[in-house]
């Protein structure tokens, strides 16, 4: 929802700017958020800065066939003022078939126009019909996935450790409501955390698990970094399973 207010314009882009100073390097975006609003968001904030970024954008799955994928990474590469993006994802699967956006990934990968390719809302099936149709160049699935949405640990999370694919867990901190959550809440007032930081570090515990919170303000972001730079032990790492009890059964893939 970032570049959909003009009011909260500045804010949003000195929470990118501020996310840049402290590290915080990768960049998530989509041409659906905002209908390309949030690329151009970005473009301001990165400006002058496009080396210090790994930029992550996403193409709707109408766009992912072999006529509209080049054309549709050409608009977010204008809107997002760079000549290439770092890791182009299909942003969930549509009637496309996989072989023919496997395809058009690659041959944006080898035109130099990015360079890696992935997808996002990819359940187990999808992912092993992914690589039998070709795709064993995906970089990295984007998925929901927290505290409150631990499905993915049943059997996709173990089948992309398997393949030596990273995951990207979007909604780290379920759009903002496990930040008041009583329990977290009370646990995190015990390590001088925040629900919130408590959610995200969990996630960031996961093995080959990237995060990707939103922060739309600098205080935001610095907030978030506490997470980053926090190793659970493995005693919260129980006392959350109490709370948050993992998977005893295979659950389709959930979005947001």
């Amino acid at each position: 929802m970032m570049a959909e207010n003009p009011v909260r314009r500045t804010s949003e882009v000195n929470a990118l700017r501020r996310g840049i100073d402290l590290g915080l390097s990768l960049i998530d975006t989509a041409e659906m958020y905002a209908e390309g609003g949030a690329e151009e968001l970005v473009a301001e904030a990165i400006s002058g800065r496009r080396d210090e970024v790994f930029l992550v954008s996403k193409a709707y799955p109408w766009n992912g066939s072999a006529r509209e994928l080049p054309l549709a990474c050409a608009r977010s590469l204008k809107r997002l003022k760079t000549d290439r993006i770092d890791l182009y994802l299909l942003h969930w699967r549509g009637d496309v078939p996989l072989a023919e956006t496997v395809a058009g990934m690659e041959r944006l990968r080898d035109a130099g126009h990015i360079r890696h390719w992935g997808v996002s809302n990819f359940d187990t099936a999808d992912m092993q019909e992914l690589v039998a149709a070709g795709g064993w160049r995906c970089a990295a699935n984007q998925v929901l996935y927290n505290l409150t949405r631990r499905g993915p640990e049943w059997d996709l999370l173990p089948w992309m450790r398997q393949q030596g694919m990273p995951t990207m867990a979007y909604s780290p901190v379920e759009q903002g409501r496990l930040a008041g959550h009583s329990e977290l809440a009370h646990m995190g007032t015990s390590l001088g955390l925040t629900a919130a930081q408590l959610a995200l570090a969990w996630v960031l515990s996961r093995p080959e698990m990237i995060a990707i919170p939103k922060a739309a303000d600098p205080a935001h972001v610095t907030a978030n970094l506490r997470a980053v730079e926090l190793g659970l032990t493995p005693a919260v790492l129980s006392d959350l399973d109490q709370i948050f009890a993992p998977p005893c059964r295979a659950v389709s893939l959930q979005m947001l």
